[in-house]
């Protein structure tokens, strides 16, 4: 892979994955990925796993997180760290923005 430096912000879209539900790539290399995460509210993001390690932050909006056998309600300011296959997902209580950073990067997001 070719070192990108440099990811402006007019360079990525926002792609919808279902309705409500959009993400934005904003920067990534093979060992790591930023991706922006748009929700609006009622909309759930099933439980699911993968082999990557991601920190979930909370830009904007309310969020119920399960990761785990734990459920987390979180807010703008607040992350959340899932390891490598353990099962997690979400439910948007109020429209919000989330900025998840993964290692290595999805190969499925690009």
């Amino acid at each position: 892979m070719t070192v990108q430096n440099y990811f402006p912000s007019s360079d990525g879209t926002l792609e919808t994955v279902a309705e409500g539900l959009s993400r934005k790539i904003t920067a990534y290399n093979d060992n790591l990925m930023v991706v922006e995460v748009h929700f609006e509210a009622g909309v759930n993001a099933p439980l699911h796993n993968h082999p990557h390690e991601q920190i979930t932050y909370v830009m904007s909006g309310k969020f119920e997180f399960t990761v785990g056998e734990n459920t987390y309600v979180v807010g703008a300011g607040d992350s959340l760290y899932k390891q490598p296959n353990i099962e997690h997902g979400a439910t948007c209580l109020e429209s919000g923005m989330l900025l998840d950073v993964f290692t290595p990067h999805r190969e499925d997001f690009v």
